[in-house]
């Protein structure tokens, strides 16, 4: 039997539904995901898009299980330059971090604020830890470093073997300023 969890937007406009469990929780520490971050979260998000380490935690999830019920007209990306491949969606109905999705990808990151508080899925591992600019250690409570990083990129290609190679679009027509 398959799974379906729906989440939303603090006010309800959006939704999606999850099918299965994520494929990988992370905590990501590369300098766009810090800089982004800080600018979005300049805006007045409704949920947090930084934990205390300064890193951003993410819920992975191949975009063949993530379906939009609702109020995608509510969705707005936001790029940290026109050229980027990257872009983080967040709501404009009540400004929620949604996901993050890579140009080409064949998932979706989504953050933890569309998850009721303490029933996101925990990070497993922590990426890009060479970025961080913060000298102060972290806890050792995730293992992080070159094997862990090589073991999340060998768990993405086998998501999208399994995905036949597919990239799914997810189409957001709006765009946002921070």
């Amino acid at each position: 039997m398959t799974t379906k969890k729906e989440l939303s937007c603090a006010c309800g406009a959006f939704a999606l539904e999850l099918t299965g469990a994520p494929f990988i929780a992370t905590e990501c520490h590369c300098k766009s995901c810090n800089e982004a971050g800080r600018r979005l979260e300049a805006l007045g998000l409704s949920g947090p898009m930084l934990d205390a380490q300064g890193g951003t935690p993410f819920v992975l999830y191949r975009k063949d299980r993530v379906r939009f019920l609702r109020g995608a007209e509510h969705l707005a990306e936001f790029r940290l330059a026109p050229d980027r491949p990257t872009r983080r969606i967040i709501t404009t109905c009540c400004k929620t971090p949604v996901c993050v999705e890579f140009k080409g990808g064949h998932w979706l990151s989504l953050y933890p604020a569309l998850w009721p508080e303490g029933e996101a899925p925990k990070p497993t591992i922590r990426t890009m830890v060479g970025d961080r600019s913060d000298s102060a250690p972290l806890p050792d409570d995730l293992p992080y470093g070159k094997l862990v990083t090589a073991g999340f990129f060998a768990k993405l290609l086998g998501e999208w073997i399994a995905m036949g190679f597919k990239s799914p679009d997810v189409r957001v027509e709006r765009k946002i300023e921070a």
